[in-house]
């Protein structure tokens, strides 16, 4: 049984991170990566870490493709609008695939992965929060404010203003006014 609902999470998770960089249409891409991340909190419930697969759905399927899909509505992005690819953005495409396969196959060839052991201890709720609250506690307010710089400037980037004398609507630039 377990091996099945590792199986279906499993593609489930793969199938639908390939369609978000396979989709064209923002919105759908953004709604696949929140069915991506729900198997992979599947997986994470199959672990036995019950708590991280609800913190990796609060977190990311919450507040970030949450945050994704506000951003990419407040863009306005077309899908037509896209430009036709270079030569060289091809080119360097294909040379970052090789080497990354590349690099996968050296992995493969070469790692010595070490057997699991016998016992390890299950993680707690107080150990979280004990970590998050000591250890981790700059690092994620780091994070929280970065997200929010990122998510203001997207903000100021896309506001459209109203010329005062004539009345037409422009997208501000970042040159001088």
């Amino acid at each position: 049984m377990a091996d099945t609902l590792f199986l279906i999470f499993a593609i489930l998770t793969v199938a639908s991170a390939g369609l978000v960089v396979l989709n064209k249409n923002a919105v759908n891409a953004a709604l696949f990566l929140l069915i991506s991340i729900v198997g992979m909190a599947g997986l994470f419930v199959l672990l036995d870490a019950g708590l991280l697969a609800v913190v990796l759905m609060f977190v990311y399927g919450g507040a970030v493709v949450a945050l994704f899909l506000f951003i990419i509505m407040l863009l306005d992005t077309r899908p037509g609008a896209q430009k036709p690819f270079k030569k060289l953005t091809i080119a360097a495409s294909l040379l970052g695939a090789a080497l990354l396969g590349l690099g996968i196959w050296s992995f493969f060839q070469r790692a010595v992965l070490p057997l699991a052991p016998e016992h390890v201890p299950v993680p707690s709720l107080q150990r979280y929060a004990e970590l998050l609250f000591t250890t981790y506690l700059l690092p994620v307010q780091v994070v929280g404010f970065l997200l929010l710089i990122a998510m203001l400037g997207v903000i100021v980037l896309s506001k459209k203003f109203e010329d005062q004398e004539t009345g037409v609507r422009s997208q501000k630039t970042g040159g001088a006014a």
